[in-house]
């Protein structure tokens, strides 16, 4: 997916569009009309004219009251129904680009900050075709209809409303470069605001105890002094387009009274045309939110694209090897050997290290923090591949096998498996889609979830997550080793399964996992020493030595 930088792509006009500000040009020349129109009808009126005299403008009014609301109606329906459709295809394009940068082209963000920024972001993108493509269209249309009708009247007020145009195009230029300025140092601000936020937060005991709540204090106020800053600044540019614009169309509404010459047009036409400019300028004025629209859609196209503009870490080969699969049998051999990696390519954020594994074997991996032990469960998950040393499958570099294959074979069950809205036994058949509910039961009895799914009100068909029922820490845990069996895949690579628990929880937890996961080949990453005795090897990856039996 290129990456997506400028207007030219940000806006991009289609047949609906087009349509769609055709239509809304359509109900803001209503308004306009109605306006200009009312105010003739008035004028008329008091001089007290033969009522036949009035019924024409009479009747415009009401069509013209009719008008725009219909039209806008229209224009919602078309414009609202082409972004939906867009935003539909664009979501599927995204993920599927997105999907192979995960996890090791994602930094250090974490999965809901990834979602989030991929969400509100590509949201804004799409909806950039009904906040400023039809807007544009539609006042281009009004704009352009109200000058040339005037101009018909009295070419002299015409020149004003055409001047009026020019203004409300050099606000719109204005509020586009003063958001366009705003929008990044607002945003960074916000974020570090929110980091310093959630680091006191989650450290506030450390910090006590240090004596240091008066420093951390100092950081949150520093922050939100940059987010007050930021946000002045901002509305600064805001204020200041308002007053142009407002200024603007009090000064062509004095310029056109004073141009119009009501002994020579009448009183009546004089009135419609003093109040053009009025209505122009009011109908126009929501363009400055267009402008500021189209800078963070911009700004938004541009975090898109430095995301998703990126080389995966791992590839398919051109001619891969044909492997078979191992669900079902005997499980493959998996070997590491002098084994390093790295993220970023900059330094090593696994060391060389040896592991083998192969079906009921189970092996431990700890160390302190930044030592590698994520990376190395997403090396055997080919998430990332080895930097130098070997990574093979039964004797075949996975580079030379296709990432399916080799992704086949590995189940992953991270510290916070994620409950999706729906029922029990859809939960689980994520994992292996077509799973009878004998299959799915079984999982869960091998997790250690048979108890509890028996208490349930509606067993295997109980939703769960939003609007259903929730769960405990040791209850998502086994939720992901089940899906795990589920899958029938014959390693199983576990990360902090019990990190969030208490210890006699962690215990009965992890002794469901080792039981649940007896004939497969294990990597248990853990800070915690419960049942690492249950285990065939530990894997200390701050000592540079093989795994002790």
């Amino acid at each position: 997916m290129s990456r997506p930088s400028t207007a030219a792509t940000v806006v991009r006009p289609t047949r609906a569009t087009v349509l769609g500000g055709l239509l809304g040009g359509a109900a803001t020349s209503a308004g306009i009309a109605l306006t200009a129109t009312s105010g003739w009808l008035i004028v008329r009126a008091s001089e007290r004219p033969v009522i036949l005299t009035l019924l024409a403008a009479i009747v415009a009014v009401r069509a013209f009251g009719m008008a725009r609301p219909f039209f806008r109606y229209l224009e919602r329906i078309v414009s609202h129904d082409a972004a939906l459709a867009d935003l539909a295809e664009r979501r599927s394009s995204v993920y599927a680009a997105l999907v192979p940068l995960t996890p090791a082209r994602l930094g250090r963000r974490s999965r809901s900050q990834v979602l989030t920024g991929v969400v509100d972001d590509l949201t804004d993108v799409v909806e950039a075709q009904v906040r400023v493509t039809v807007p544009l269209v539609a006042s281009a249309v009004a704009g352009l209809l109200a000058a040339g009708l005037t101009a018909w009247f009295a070419p002299a007020v015409g020149l004003v409303v055409v001047g009026l145009l020019l203004l409300l195009a050099l606000g719109c230029a204005l509020a586009w470069w003063f958001e366009s300025r705003s929008r990044d140092e607002l945003l960074e601000a916000r974020a570090e605001a929110s980091r310093v936020g959630d680091l006191v937060a989650r450290q506030a005991g450390e910090l006590r105890a240090i004596g240091a709540e008066q420093t951390a204090l100092g950081w949150l106020e520093a922050a939100h002094v940059a987010v007050a800053a930021a946000v002045r600044r901002q509305s600064r540019g805001r204020a200041l387009v308002a007053a142009l614009l407002l200024l603007g169309t009090a000064g062509a509404t004095v310029a056109a009274a004073a141009l119009v010459d009501p002994s020579a047009t009448g009183a009546p036409v004089a009135a419609l045309l003093v109040l053009v400019p009025v209505a122009v300028g009011e109908a126009l004025a929501p363009l400055v939110d267009t402008m500021r629209a189209l800078a963070r859609a911009q700004g938004s196209s541009a975090r898109l694209g430095a995301l998703l503009d990126q080389e995966p870490a791992v590839h398919d080969p051109e001619h891969p090897v044909t492997c078979p699969d191992s669900r079902g049998g005997d499980g493959p051999v998996v070997r590491l050997e002098s084994a390093s990696a790295s993220w970023t390519g900059a330094r090593d954020d696994l060391a060389p290290t040896d592991l083998r594994l192969v079906p009921g074997r189970h092996v431990a991996v700890v160390g302190p923090n930044g030592s590698g032990k994520s990376t190395l469960l997403a090396v055997l998950a080919r998430s990332l591949d080895v930097s130098g040393g070997r990574h093979t499958v039964d004797g075949t570099d996975v580079r030379d096998r296709s990432l399916a294959s080799t992704r086949a074979d590995v189940a992953v069950v991270d510290d916070e498996p994620h409950v999706f809205a729906t029922t029990l036994a859809e939960n689980l058949r994520l994992a292996r889609p077509g799973a009878d509910d004998a299959a799915v039961r079984r999982a869960l009895d091998l997790a250690g979830l048979g108890p509890w799914v028996d208490g349930l009100p509606d067993g295997l068909e109980t939703r769960l997550g939003t609007g259903g029922r929730g769960l405990s820490g040791g209850e998502r845990t086994r939720l992901g080793v089940a899906r795990a069996v589920l899958a029938d895949r014959p390693v199983v690579l576990l990360d902090e399964p019990a990190a969030h628990l208490d210890h006699p929880t962690a215990t009965a937890v992890l002794d469901d996992v080792l039981d649940a996961t007896r004939d497969r080949a294990v990597v248990l990453v853990s800070h915690r020493p419960e049942a690492l005795d249950r285990l065939d090897a530990v894997l200390d990856l701050s000592v540079p030595s093989p795994p002790k039996e």
